[in-house]
């Protein structure tokens, strides 16, 4: 019985920890949307400035 437990143990350290992608992902994805967004409303706001004063 000792013995299943260490070779449950010595395979738990081989498998290592996995990555979560979909995490990483989905953090990508919000970073360049704000960004996206944030030059969106930039350029509009230039757009409407420019379209008032000229």
């Amino acid at each position: 019985m000792h013995d299943a437990l260490i070779f449950d143990d010595i395979s738990k350290l081989i498998a290592g920890p996995r990555r979560d992608w979909r995490r990483m992902a989905f953090a990508i994805a919000i970073e360049y949307g704000g960004k996206l967004t944030a030059g969106l409303v930039m350029g509009i706001g230039f757009a409407i400035g420019l379209a008032l004063a000229g």
